[in-house]
């Protein structure tokens, strides 16, 4: 186990605060905690902000620095918007500063409701790891569970769920499967290192919510024919031959050294879910109070892109930057109400 900075409760002791997630969100609600004398760690399974650093090596962020900035820290770069590399370099910072207690590589495989607090297991490199907390606050994100289409050959070593950067690709056939930003991106990257490319999406055309500076740039290499795009096409099937689509006019066969399925991501709900936390059928939002991002299981928190279900692209770092000083302080006025009881 690895725990850095701050000053946590002694071995068995109890956490006024476990967050699951140590991205921008999760840092924001231990850097508040901190701020307010608060015991917390953050239990995360990959490394700091392993969501962003899973993120394509040369992507620019959609929002400026000033709308990423959490726990009162300048992101002081000269640039408007920020690129990966800077984001992940800031929100280091944001951890070193604040001293949050951080526990990496370390999964949380279990949340367990107690009749005071919580119950939390995780594991790191085989070996288990038993925690208690007065509250649990779950800002796990999405970035781990990406879509599947569910076709056959998807398991395929060839075919990919993310997309880093182009550079293994050159004079390579790639098919890149979506029709949003992260496919966008991955086509214009691929295209200008030299890949042939063919974009293939099931709508009639790219989502209007793809970057402003993007759409204009892919609209004009599919017009002039550098990139193909095939818009009202489903998949079918990976082989041993590339990429079987279906269209309008028929199947067709796709030759292919490479292919990304970037449709989406689902929320990673399994802890809330198994905590009791109610979960909309339909648009998978957990119940919460949105004043205070308490769920519906008394002491546990749902904050960040979390809140939002299936509409990842709802809720940012920009719109979640307050769930930190909302959970906290909730918290503490629930401490107060108590303690003011035992008086």
């Amino acid at each position: 186990m690895s725990v850095t900075g701050g000053a946590g409760p002694p071995p068995g002791g109890i956490l006024d605060l476990l967050v699951v997630g140590a991205g921008p969100t999760g840092l924001a609600i231990g850097a508040e905690a901190m701020r307010a004398g608060l015991s917390v760690l953050l239990v995360e399974r990959g490394g700091l902000c392993e969501s962003i650093r899973g993120y394509p090596t040369e992507m620019v962020f959609f929002t400026t620095r000033e709308r990423l900035e959490i726990a009162g820290i300048p992101f002081a770069i000269p640039e408007a918007k920020p690129v990966r590399r800077q984001a992940l370099a800031y929100y280091r910072e944001v951890a070193r500063t604040w001293r949050i207690p951080l526990a990496l590589h370390e999964a949380v495989e279990g949340v367990e409701r107690l009749a005071e607090g919580f119950r939390i297991l995780g594991r790191r490199r085989g070996r288990q790891h038993e925690r208690y907390a007065r509250a649990v606050a779950l800002a796990t994100g999405y970035f781990g569970r990406p879509l599947r289409l569910e076709v056959p050959g998807e398991e395929l070593p060839w075919v990919h769920q993310r997309f880093c950067e182009p550079y293994g690709h050159f004079a390579d056939r790639v098919v890149v499967i979506g029709g949003g930003n992260s496919a966008a991106e991955a086509a214009l990257e691929l295209h200008r290192w030299g890949a042939e490319v063919t974009l293939v999406h099931r709508g009639p055309e790219l989502k209007p919510g793809v970057k402003y500076w993007l759409k204009p740039d892919i609209e004009n290499r599919i017009a002039e024919g550098s990139i193909r795009a095939l818009f009202g096409h489903r998949v079918r099937s990976f082989g041993p031959h590339g990429v079987e689509v279906e269209g309008p006019l028929g199947n067709e066969r796709l030759a292919a050294e490479a292919a990304y399925v970037l449709i989406g991501y689902l929320p990673e709900l399994e802890l809330a879910e198994a905590c009791g936390v109610t979960i909309d059928p339909r648009t998978l939002e957990p119940r919460i109070d949105p004043e205070t991002c308490e769920s519906d299981v008394p002491g546990l928190y749902v904050a960040g892109t979390l809140q939002a279900g299936r509409a990842t692209d709802r809720i940012f770092i920009e719109n979640s930057r307050d769930h930190g000083p909302r959970i906290v302080g909730h918290l503490l006025a629930r401490r107060e109400s108590l303690d003011g009881r035992h008086v």
